[in-house]
C-alpha cells in the first residue's frame, strides 16, 4: 500500500506552517521586517497568539488584514516582540557589571553604552541605577532600542506596578546595591513612577536588530535574552553587528540563557565570566 502524500488539504500542521510563512513574507515585503531567521516554534506561538488577540480565524486572515491595513502594524509588532523583563534580572550579572566593568568603563572621559532590545525599560533604569551609584551616570550616553514602539513609550513612561518594584528590591541588593531601591521611584497605590532622572542620559529609539545597521561606538553592549529567539545563523550576523559597534576591549553582556561558545563570531571575543554570559572584544584589526 502507497502512502498517502501530505498536502496542506490532509495535514493542519503543514497549513500552518505555509501560513506562518506567508505572514512573515507580508512583513518583509510590505514594511521591511525581518523575521524569517526568529525561532519558527516560539514565533509561531506568537503568530497565534495574535491572531487571537486580533479577532482573526486564522494566520491567513490576519496577514491579509495586515497586508491591506498598515495603521495595524504598530499592534502586530508589539505582539510579537518579546517585551518580558523585570528590575535587576539575574543580580549575579549586575554585579558582575558593578564589580568588573564599571572600573573599566570608569577610566573613559564619556561612556556610551547599547542597550539592544531594551522592551519596556527595566533593566534599562536598573543600568541608570548602577551608574548613579558608580558615580558614572553623567558621563555615560544610553541608547535603549527595541523594535516596538509600544515598548518603547512604556519605557519612557516609567510606570509600573509597585509589586514589581517591591519584589525587586532583593535582586537589587543581591546586585550591589548601595541604597534602597525605593530611593528611586514615587509608588502610590498599586503603581509606581521611575525617578525620570534615571532616563536623562537617555535616548530611546525604534531599531530591528535584523535589519538596521549599527550607529553607535559603545563600550558596552547589553543584549539579554533576545538571541535566543534567532536562528544561529542570525545570532551570528547580530554578534557581528555587536562586534562591529563595540570599542577595541569593548564588553557585551548577553542573556544568562545564551551562549556565544558555539558561535563563529566567539572568536571576537572573550569570556570575562561564564556566568554571568560577560563577554570582552578581542583587539580590533
Amino acid at each position: 500500500m502507497v502512502a498517502e502524500k501530505m498536502s496542506p488539504e490532509t495535514d493542519p500542521a503543514l497549513l500552518e506552517e505555509l501560513e506562518v510563512d506567508l505572514f512573515v513574507e507580508v512583513l518583509h515585503r510590505r514594511y521591511g521586517y525581518d523575521f524569517r531567521d526568529y525561532g519558527r516554534a516560539s514565533l509561531t506561538r506568537r503568530i497565534r497568539n495574535l491572531v487571537s488577540q486580533q479577532g482573526e480565524q486564522s494566520i491567513a486572515d490576519l496577514a491579509a488584514r495586515v497586508l491591506h491595513q498598515p495603521e495595524r502594524i504598530g499592534d502586530v509588532i508589539a505582539g510579537l516582540s518579546v517585551p518580558v523583563s523585570e528590575f535587576f534580572r539575574d543580580p549575579s550579572v549586575f554585579l558582575a557589571l558593578r564589580e568588573v566593568v564599571l572600573p573599566a568603563l570608569s577610566t573613559y572621559s564619556q561612556i556610551t553604552i547599547w542597550q539592544a532590545g531594551c522592551a519596556r525599560g527595566e533593566e534599562v533604569y536598573s543600568l541608570a541605577i548602577l551608574l548613579t551609584e558608580a558615580g558614572l551616570y553623567d558621563r555615560t550616553h544610553i541608547f535603549a532600542t527595541d523594535i516596538s514602539d509600544a515598548a518603547l513609550a512604556s519605557a519612557k513612561e516609567g510606570i509600573y506596578p509597585s509589586e514589581d518594584l517591591r519584589d525587586a528590591a532583593r535582586r537589587y541588593l543581591a546586585g550591589g546595591g548601595t541604597h534602597t531601591l525605593s530611593d528611586y521611584y514615587h509608588a502610590r497605590y498599586d503603581r509606581a513612577k521611575m525617578d525620570q532622572r534615571l532616563i536623562s542620559r537617555v535616548t530611546f529609539a525604534n531599531h530591528n536588530l535584523v535589519t538596521d545597521e549599527v550607529f553607535c561606538e559603545a563600550h558596552l553592549i547589553l543584549c539579554r535574552n533576545v538571541l535566543i529567539y534567532f536562528t544561529d545563523v542570525l545570532q551570528d550576523r547580530v554578534l557581528g553587528k555587536f562586534a562591529t559597534s563595540l570599542v577595541r576591549g569593548g564588553f557585551l553582556c548577553v542573556g544568562t540563557r545564551e551562549n556565544l561558545q558555539f558561535s563563529p563570531a566567539a572568536q571576537k571575543f572573550h569570556a570575562i565570566d561564564i556566568k554571568a554570559q560577560l563577554y570582552r572584544l578581542q583587539g580590533k584589526r
